[in-house]
């Protein structure tokens, strides 16, 4: 699809502007649940009605009566919620067919009216097919968030695929083009020189006779180990038809386009594994890959020469960290510990369902890599404990860009669970990524290595003159309050350290509809709370309201947040990283107040500060 827009980080809801004569546009009936829709392509765009509730139907584009694309599309029955865009472009000035087989018959019998007659009914869709030149790209969705990553439109969910080149960060995912639910998986592409600022870029790359295009990775093959060039963007990704493999592109601009390699698949297993994620490791010269061996709850390491012959090295993870639900999204890097400059790896393992609060989270595991086998740190019981990359219900299939600059570690989720992911009140695009985070390392009272999480340091960007800033305010059970930024919404960063002296601290966002978002800071018990069940909109899905828990790791009674509000999310950092809470929430209007309380006693904010945020001119 040709570039459509340069946006930030929201993106936007397609309506059509109309263009095209009636002429271009021809429906021809050919069975009671096949429809031949013969179009003359002027137009760049064919517009779609989609109603969500009804069953998807099958579209296969033929060319010169030569089927050259397949894709699944829910076509209106009695009602439209929204259009897609089906890009004609690449076929400007051909004579092409689209070829729909709808899920309910298009004939319908009618003895009352015409007694052993048939009467057809026409369906919705083809009534409501229009040709477009160009598209209105006005947002008009209430919880589309501000700056967060998002789709320009359709269907979004894992991150992948990313990697940094020549200042550029590279940012693939797993999208539907032709609804908000999953389905057709294909490889958006969206690129940032700042993280913050997102550009849309045509598909990178989609569906084809092996199966849709599953999550994967890409690096920059420096040494042109698989014959491709020097500094070729070689991808690998699983292809998921009738069984899942692992197959293999070359982009030779940057990642803008791929070409698919001719000897696909590269791996092959008798069982489900997928979402490859490999790495040029430098100590032993060959490419290292782990891959989910999603239903065996395990991980599988594998060495390559030239990224194409692999060798299956070691197993990682029987009988190990959280196993409720399929393992999937590997990663594996290396960190350094602060101040001693040793080296430890990071396994990380999404996981779905078996979560800590239900559905979708991201364990990881600390420990060494050898080139070949990684083996997990213990307790000195011998125990390996699971861990939790963030604490909250809306941070999974979290995965690392490869190549990024000055060694960081730079990590990316999706913002939302597969317990209710389709149901989420938005309808022309669904999902958001996480703001971008850096991990590092640091030691806990118990000895254990754990993984810090801190906002990327690009977002300090994003803050405006502070509209709020407060130093050592003493607070009791009637707390202060402080208003935020009415402007924007509401949309902010808000810093507040806190000094509990051993009592308990709410902080209590709210607005005029009644609203609120309760966190608690509880210092005896090292813990912090996300109460979002009285947040606004939560009845769409019983596991959407909850209560989420992490734990503070500090043991002097203070702690500095660092929370992030955009129109539908809330992502709370501990300063130092550790630890992270990303929550989904739905408020009927924004919110507007922040109050902070001590509930049982006094308690001291020693700086409070609220910079509103916007993305205009950074």
């Amino acid at each position: 699809m040709k570039k459509i827009l340069t946006a930030i980080l929201s993106a936007v809801v397609l309506f059509p502007t109309l263009a095209g004569e009636k002429h271009d546009l021809k429906v021809v009936n050919v069975g009671p649940s096949q429809t031949m829709v013969r179009i003359h392509a002027i137009d760049n765009y064919l517009m779609l009605p989609v109603q969500e509730s009804v069953d998807d139907s099958k579209v296969e584009l033929l060319v010169n009566g030569k089927i050259v694309k397949t894709f699944y599309v829910r076509l209106a029955n009695n009602n439209v919620d929204y259009t897609v865009p089906f890009n004609l472009s690449p076929y400007k000035g051909e004579n092409v067919v689209l070829r729909v087989t709808a899920p309910h018959s298009q004939t319908v019998l009618n003895t009352s009216l015409h007694p052993g007659k048939q009467t057809v009914r026409k369906e919705l869709w083809l009534s409501d097919l229009k040709l477009a030149d160009t598209l209105n790209v006005s947002n008009t969705e209430k919880y589309r968030p501000v700056y967060h990553h998002t789709p320009l439109y359709g269907w979004m969910n894992d991150p992948n695929g990313m990697f940094y080149k020549d200042g550029v960060w590279n940012l693939y995912y797993q999208w539907n083009p032709y609804g908000s639910r999953w389905q057709n998986m294909t490889w958006g592409h969206s690129t940032s020189t700042d993280l913050i600022h997102w550009e849309h870029q045509p598909v990178a790359i989609e569906p084809n006779d092996l199966g849709s295009i599953f999550s994967g990775s890409a690096a920059i093959d420096r040494n042109n180990t698989a014959g491709f060039g020097e500094n070729a963007v070689i991808a690998l990704y699983t292809s998921a038809g009738d069984y899942q493999m692992q197959s293999l592109a070359a982009s030779t601009d940057d990642g803008l386009t791929f070409d698919n390699y001719a000897d696909n698949p590269v791996i092959t297993l008798p069982t489900e594994a997928r979402d490859p994620n490999m790495f040029f490791n430098k100590e032993t010269g060959l490419w290292n890959l782990v891959l989910a061996h999603a239903l065996e709850k395990e991980i599988l390491l594998f060495t390559s020469p030239d990224l194409k012959t692999w060798t299956l090295a070691s197993h990682f993870g029987k009988g190990l960290g959280a196993r409720d639900g399929v393992w999937e999204c590997p990663d594996l890097f290396e960190l350094t510990v602060p101040g001693s400059g040793d080296k430890k790896w990071m396994m990380i393992v999404n996981l779905n369902p078996g979560g800590p609060f239900g559905g979708s989270a991201t364990q990881y595991f600390i420990g060494n890599f050898d080139g070949e086998t990684f083996t997990a740190d213990t307790t000195p019981g011998g125990y390996v404990p699971t861990k939790w990359l963030d604490f909250g219900k809306d941070f999974y299939a979290a995965v690392s860009w490869s190549d990024a600059p000055a060694n960081r570690r730079t990590v990316i989720g999706w913002m939302s669970n597969w317990q209710y992911a389709d149901q989420v009140p938005t309808l022309q695009f669904r999902s958001a990524n996480t703001l971008p985070r850096e991990i590092g390392l640091f030691r806990g009272a118990d000895g254990q290595y754990y993984a810090s999480s801190k906002p990327s340091p690009e977002l300090l960007k994003l803050r405006q003159q502070a509209s709020v800033s407060l130093k050592n305010v003493n607070i009791n059970r009637l707390g202060h309050t402080v208003e935020l930024p009415a402007a924007n919404d509401g949309i902010c960063e808000i810093v507040v350290d806190i000094v509990s002296n051993n009592n308990p601290v709410r902080l209590t966002l709210s607005n005029a509809a009644g609203d609120k978002v309760v966190m608690a800071y509880d210092s005896k018990a090292h813990l912090f709370t996300f109460d979002r069940t009285q947040s606004g909109n939560v009845d769409f899905n019983e596991n959407y309201p909850a209560l989420t828990v992490a734990p503070t790791f500090e043991n002097n009674g203070k702690i500095s947040l660092r929370i992030f509000i955009d129109r539908s999310s809330i992502e709370i950092f501990e300063k130092d990283g550790k630890f992270a809470m990303t929550n989904l929430v739905l408020p009927t209007e924004p919110f507007s107040q922040l109050n902070i309380n001590s509930t049982s006693g006094n308690a001291r904010l020693s700086g409070v500060t609220v910079y509103p945020i916007s993305v205009e001119n950074k």
